[in-house]
């Protein structure tokens, strides 16, 4: 038996703004574009239409992890999926075919490393080889989430450092740059060698969209730990420079961790009574410590609680905690497909990264800043 992905998507869309009338966030079609509020997607980030030339040489494709997610960067792009098989022969090996030419082409791959964290990490290995051998002029492994991630150091004795072994495996590969997405930590851009850098893009630009049309009350940021208080500011900055409004607060959680997914205790610096507290974190795995640190602050007086994390893996019983928690709502973006057991849950909200991918995309394609996508 195979298991075979053949991208052979065709889009005709003339320009990339009309190609905006899908409903990116949840995968709705509209015969309008959407606005920031339907779709959570920045003005910023709507793309105006390309001349045709700049499009040569450009190739996007796609492995199994989230063919959804490919396709619309590739119909944002302006440009066809490309034409390739990714197939398991009966041991499971996994065997890819690229049925266009790629000789000297400025390649895309875009493939998070999700669950099946393995199946798709080998997945991802084998395309960039497959591109490599095919002569593409510049492979860029597109990994909206980067599994193993958080095997970023050694936590005990005689153990790997696996988000660095990975990057070197993708380097061993032939991997030219990467595009990543709210990386769990930033030294993960060192493990990858100075010839392959790294573009680490922030989510977090489409959840101040998303949040910045709702009409909060008071509203605070909420780091749910002392290792995420930068991520926090920075979206507190946003809300407060990029959707105009004021007096936005910031806390902190202080949590003390037994072992993994297990917290003892939690402590609260700053107010939150009377307000809106929006938990920012880069993913949400089991989600019992967001809904313990829901429940901590509503125990504080907050009005509702909201989260907003990049990466909503929501793995285990997580939606089941989420339904049952102090959270009003949690916002995640597509960078790995919604698991089926979330997809009927009213409190979680998926948002579209498209359109930030597309622009990064166009970005290093044109020789652009990608830096200015988040000044």
């Amino acid at each position: 038996m195979f298991h075979r992905l053949t991208a052979h998507a065709r889009f005709h869309l003339p320009t990339a703004a009309a190609a905006m009338g899908v409903g990116l966030g949840m995968g709705m079609m509209n015969s309008s574009r959407p606005s920031e509020a339907q779709s959570g997607v920045p003005s910023s980030l709507i793309i105006p239409e390309k001349q045709p030339k700049i499009m040569n040489g450009l190739k996007i494709f796609s492995g199994n992890a989230n063919t959804e997610l490919a396709s619309k960067v590739a119909e944002l792009v302006g440009v066809n999926l490309g034409k390739i098989t990714v197939e398991r022969f009966a041991d499971g090996e996994v065997n890819v075919m690229v049925h266009e030419n790629v000789r000297g082409k400025d390649v895309y791959i875009v493939q998070p490393t999700c669950v099946p964290v393995n199946e798709n990490l080998m997945e991802l290995l084998l395309m960039v080889s497959t591109m490599r051998r095919a002569s593409a002029r510049r492979i860029t492994a597109v990994i909206p989430y980067y599994g193993y991630a958080r095997q970023d150091r050694k936590m005990a004795a005689r153990v790997p450092i696996s988000a660095a072994d990975v990057a070197r495996l993708l380097e061993a590969m032939g991997v030219d740059r990467v595009i990543a997405v709210d990386l769990h930590c930033g030294q993960i851009q060192g493990f990858f060698g100075p010839r392959v850098p790294v573009d680490n893009l922030d989510g977090g630009l489409v959840g101040v969209s998303y949040f910045g049309n709702m009409e909060l009350v008071n509203p605070v940021v909420v780091s749910p730990d002392a290792g995420g208080v930068a991520r926090a500011k920075k979206f507190r900055e946003w809300l407060v420079g990029k959707e105009g409004i004021e007096n936005v607060g910031l806390a902190m959680i202080i949590k003390q961790r037994i072992k993994a997914n297990e917290i003892d205790r939690m402590d609260l610096v700053g107010n939150v009574s009377g307000s809106d507290c929006i938990i920012v974190d880069d993913m949400i795995d089991t989600a019992g410590t967001l809904c313990k640190a829901a429940q901590h602050l509503s125990d504080h007086g907050a009005r509702n609680v909201y989260a907003f994390a990049s990466h909503g893996l929501f793995n285990g019983p997580a939606s089941e905690r989420i339904t049952a928690s102090a959270l009003k709502q949690v916002v995640v973006v597509n960078t790995t497909p919604l698991p089926a057991n979330c997809v009927g849950n009213e409190k979680i909200k998926q948002l579209d990264v498209a359109p930030l991918l597309a622009q990064a995309i166009l970005n290093i394609h044109g020789k652009k800043s990608v830096s200015q996508l988040f000044n």
